[in-house]
């Protein structure tokens, strides 16, 4: 099949676009009045939370909206031809061939019991009609395109073979593999470490103007946003409520639910004390309860009754600059430079004696060679290494680094989840290394809790919210009789911020947020010494994660707890943290406080770490490290450094010192150590990764 000829009008142009959703009870209006347009070679940004209509437009661009889904009004125009007025045999033809969609969850688009290269070869073979050997020499190219080593051992493997970026860089190579016009991305980078999120995000960027390709980049992160794109469409509750450059849009913003969202995310001078990020009030509108006027206005500052709410709002002209369009009615009377207010500072909480101390911990694991039949020499997985630090009362430790580092195992020994191979970890004076969560007394069960990454999977969906917090009181002895605990229950809610009457709701009934807020009322319940928070609020929205943080400190500064923050998202880590601890491949590489892990000299990765993360910020420089290749295996780790294979810094180094010793813990600064060979005079000329250009 040949494609159209080249268009020289908008790739994609949307019209005043309205999807419906229809159920037995009633219509249930997704997306109302959205207009955008894409145009050739251009990327444009569509963010905003949850349950906004950013993928109900994408898929209705995929003219994709299931049974239940209707274009209720308004066009979808793809070089200038109207999708609708297709029939299935022409949008066939468009989809994967002109339109490609990378998804979130890069498994939902392999087909597992297929090899790679046959699922690849498929896409052209199908759209264009070219033979296999051509199909094959073309999947090749984009292999090699998309930065994967051993292009013919990947083609020969299964999806399972591969990581999960790796996948997600196989997604986009069959994307790409028919040259799409337009390209969907829809949360491509969420299940990603944010070293992959950052080399995905480069290969996107570059293969986008390898190709000429148009994007469409659906995200919830901003700073991804201003790394991807030109443009970007901000939604709120179906509707598009700014648009504009990335720079007008970043720096001029215009309406208050985008001005919202950027106080809510921790930017470079964020601090927990003295700036605190500010939470988006209230909830989020169900779709058949918007209310009169405008959607944002019941959470809105500059709400004014008889006239935010008497009407339906349009879209304004901004005038100044670059197109930039809002859909506010007082967005040229707002001061939108005056500070923010109602943000009480607090006083910064000295850390207590210490509470847990490791020594030396080892987690080791013995699995078959042959793991699927066992039998076959047995292997060594070694989880954690020589792990030493101590945590104080009312201090908030991080522990950052990607997946398969050691977090979590971490994590499960620190629980009694598993025992330690070797090494002494301390709580309140107590050994507790070799103790099991079965032979645990019921106070070291209530002192160590944990807070889980994701609210939805922790909760007994058959139980009450209430009847669980009740459970995990009886479970820690606490309150002498069943009307001790209820009274204790609501408190917790109190504590939480969850209106008493959630007690007799149901898991389904709460929003991700409110579930995540149950999981820490259950953590505290038993007056927790430790808390181990594990990625707590990487699966909410940014005005969500800032409320569920604050709440996290402010549980803290009460009870005095210390709290574990496992993350990978070193923005929340600077804001939150006094003290941060890098791991790599199960050793710790860093551990110092958070002044002095974010600055220069740094241990390589750490470096490399805070290059990853985007900001959402245009005066923010960085430097540029893409760290190439993938995490070793803890099975086999490399010899030396754990790090040297990815190690920008290795050459300075001399000899093979790298490749054959594991490097000793130096300190410093007071309170600073790290493990890595490289000399002062090296360390002195580290550059800082992260600068703030003056306005």
């Amino acid at each position: 099949m040949t494609k159209s000829p080249d268009f020289d009008g908008p790739i994609l142009e949307i019209d005043k676009l309205s999807i419906s959703f229809f159920t037995r009870l009633r219509e249930i209006p997704a997306v109302m009045d959205f207009s955008c347009a894409v145009q050739p070679g251009e990327a444009l940004g569509l963010v905003g939370e949850s349950g906004c209509g950013k993928s109900t437009v994408a898929l209705g661009v995929m003219q994709d909206l299931g049974v239940n889904g209707r274009i209720t009004g308004g066009t979808i125009r793809f070089k200038g031809r109207d999708l609708a007025t297709l029939s299935d045999k022409e949008l066939r033809d468009i989809r994967g061939n002109e339109i490609a969609m990378i998804y979130q969850e890069p498994m939902a688009s392999l087909n597992p019991a297929m090899r790679v290269g046959k699922q690849l070869m498929e896409v052209p073979m199908i759209h264009e009609g070219i033979s296999e050997k051509e199909a094959h020499a073309r999947a090749l190219e984009v292999i090699r395109d998309v930065k994967l080593p051993d292009p013919e051992r990947i083609l020969r493997a299964y999806p399972h073979q591969l990581s999960g970026g790796q996948q997600q860089r196989i997604v986009i190579a069959m994307a790409l593999m028919s040259k799409p016009s337009l390209l969907i991305l829809d949360e491509p980078t969420t299940a990603l470490d944010v070293t992959v999120e950052a080399a995905v995000v480069e290969l996107v960027k570059d293969l986008g103007k390898k190709y000429g390709t148009s994007m469409l980049f659906i995200s919830h992160n901003l700073g991804l946003v201003l790394e991807t794109c030109d443009r970007i469409c901000v939604m709120y509750s179906g509707e598009a409520v700014e648009r504009g450059s990335i720079a007008e849009v970043f720096d001029r913003m215009r309406h208050p639910y985008t001005q919202a969202l950027f106080r809510s995310i921790p930017l470079p001078g964020a601090d927990k004390n003295a700036r605190p990020l500010k939470a988006i009030p209230g909830n989020f509108p169900l779709p058949h309860e918007r209310p009169p006027g405008c959607n944002f206005g019941p959470r809105c500052d500059y709400f004014q009754a008889g006239r935010c709410d008497a009407q339906d709002i349009p879209m304004f002209e901004v005038e100044g600059g670059d197109p930039h369009a809002t859909r506010c009615l007082r967005h040229d009377e707002i001061d939108w430079a005056a500070p923010i207010e109602g943000v009480a500072e607090t006083a910064k909480t000295e850390p207590g004696e210490v509470v847990l101390r490791m020594e030396g911990l080892r987690k080791y694991y013995q699995v078959a060679a042959n793991k699927l039949f066992g039998g076959g020499e047995t292997k060594v997985v070694k989880a954690n290494e020589t792990l030493s630090f101590e945590a104080r009362e009312s201090e908030t430790l991080a522990i950052v680094g990607e997946s398969g580092c050691g977090k979590s195992t971490f994590a499960k020994v620190l629980m009694g989840l598993e025992t330690a191979t070797a090494g002494e970890i301390i709580l309140d004076n107590r050994p507790i290394q070799d103790v099991p969560i079965e032979k645990r007394d019921t106070r070291t069960v209530a002192d160590v809790q944990m807070v889980f990454q994701n609210p939805f999977d922790t909760l007994n969906p058959s139980m009450s919210v209430g009847r669980q917090i009740i459970r995990a009181l009886e479970i820690f002895g606490v309150g002498k009789n069943d009307r001790e605990r209820k009274e204790r229950m609501l408190t917790l809610l109190d504590l939480v911020k969850l209106p008493r009457a959630f007690a007799d709701r149901m898991p389904r009934q709460l929003s991700g947020g409110q579930k995540q807020r149950v999981g820490i009322a259950r953590a505290f319940a038993g007056d927790a010494r430790i808390v181990v928070a594990d990625e707590p609020v990487s699966a909410l929205d940014v005005s969500v994660q800032a409320a569920v943080t604050d709440l996290l400190m402010e549980i803290q500064r009460e009870q005095k707890t210390t709290l574990l923050f496992i993350s990978h998202d070193l923005s929340i880590v600077r804001y939150l943290s006094d003290r941060v601890m890098v791991m790599y491949l199960g050793h710790v590489v860093e551990l110092g406080d958070t002044a002095q892990v974010f600055a220069p000299p740094y241990h390589p990765y750490t470096e490399a770490l805070l290059s990853a993360v985007p900001i959402a910020d245009t005066h923010v420089e960085k430097q540029h490290i893409v760290l190439e290749g993938e995490v070793p295996s803890a099975m086999d780790p490399p010899p030396g450094c754990p790090f040297q294979t990815r190690c920008r810094w290795k050459s300075e180094v001399p000899g093979n010192l790298c490749e054959e010793e594991v490097p000793p813990i130096r300190d410093l600064a007071p309170g600073h150590q790290f493990k890595c060979h490289l000399s002062e005079a090296a360390l002195a000329r580290m550059e800082p990764v992260i600068k703030v250009a003056a306005e």
